[in-house]
């Protein structure tokens, strides 16, 4: 019987299936990706070098099994080297990731990071929007305080000297990731990327810290950051996953210096829950700034985050120290800094 062309040349395996094929075969089969597997994959998918089946493909089998600190660092490591860094040479104190938008309420966090920027604190924030319905992100409420976007990392870099504060979005600086990340409306879940976007670090800050939603997640964010060989973070359950602590409940920080691993509970601030706000106006940043309204829960919110931050940078010793450092801080805030839209 005579072959066929066809079956006389098979098509040569994609470079990408055997990726798919470590993560798929099975539950006896299948394993965790080592760092390189997983830098060499995400350094793949950012090279546009695979078919979006399989891209779809890898992003729901790595969803299923949930990210391992390893496949975590590889990815980071492959999405950093993809940024221009060429022209960037002014130091960044603190990077801040900021990729959850808040839900239940306003992004008080936001001012924690403006208060830190007031006092010569270098904050470079990066984030994404607009990927979960009803959610309320940072560069939406950048205009009330008069503020706006970087829209490119020089662009970054002249308001982080000008101000010591940006907010650079994630498609301005890994646009691949971003459009991976505006997938979850057809995906219907979230993906890998929602967790390593937190880690990128896009100015390579000594000092990073992050939110997560999920619990599990946190100590996995801890040990990438240690893979990573990032000098200093922090990683917290964030109010609605961002990187914000919630005075009405007891916060786990879990950090890395210089490689050693520490867990710090930092207690609750209230003994009752606030209830959930009927709205979220985001003029009401502008306003609690500048001391035109009252809110006990927005202001703890501010400090309590704003010390997590000071104890991370060194700037204290202790949670009592940071805390004092914090209200000072907002005591002595310049109340007409920022204007509302």
């Amino acid at each position: 019987m005579n072959l066929t062309h066809h079956e006389q040349t098979p098509h040569p395996e994609h470079p990408f299936a055997g990726i798919i094929r470590i993560l798929g075969k099975g539950k006896k089969g299948s394993r965790p990706l080592t760092q390189d597997e997983a830098h060499r994959a995400m350094r793949m998918i950012l090279a546009n070098e695979v078919e979006p089946i399989q891209l779809g493909a890898f992003l729901m089998l790595m969803r299923v099994k949930e990210e391992t600190p390893e496949e975590l660092a590889g990815f980071v490591q492959a999405a950093r080297e993809s940024f221009n860094h060429e022209t960037l040479n002014t130091p960044v104190d603190l990077d801040w990731s900021s990729y959850a938008g808040k839900r239940r309420h306003l992004p008080w966090f936001l001012l924690s990071a403006l208060l830190l920027a007031q006092n010569g604190i270098r904050v470079l924030m990066h984030g994404s929007e607009g990927h979960t319905a009803g959610r309320v992100y940072t560069a939406n409420v950048l205009p009330y305080l008069g503020l706006h976007p970087a829209t490119s990392l020089q662009a970054a870099q002249q308001q982080l000297e000008q101000h010591n504060f940006s907010y650079l979005s994630l498609e301005h600086f890994c646009p691949k990731l971003h459009e991976i990340i505006e997938l979850r409306p057809l995906l219907g879940l979230r993906s890998p990327v929602h967790t390593l976007v937190r880690l990128l670090n896009p100015f390579n800050a000594d000092y990073s810290i992050q939110g997560i939603f999920h619990p599990s997640y946190r100590p996995v964010h801890q040990q990438a950051s240690a893979l990573l060989q990032q000098a200093h973070s922090a990683v917290l359950k964030g109010e609605g996953g961002e990187t914000e602590r919630n005075p009405d409940v007891d916060c786990l920080v879990q950090s890395v210096h210089h490689g050693e691993l520490s867990d710090e509970n930092w207690d609750a601030l209230f003994t009752r829950r606030h209830v959930k706000a009927e709205q979220l106006d985001p003029e009401q940043l502008a306003l609690l700034w500048q001391g035109k309204i009252d809110d006990d829960f927005a202001e703890a919110t501010i400090i309590g985050t704003a010390a997590v931050a000071l104890k991370l940078l060194g700037k204290a010793d202790s949670q009592a120290q940071a805390h004092q450092l914090a209200r000072d801080y907002w005591l002595n805030r310049n109340k007409a800094a920022f204007a509302s839209k």
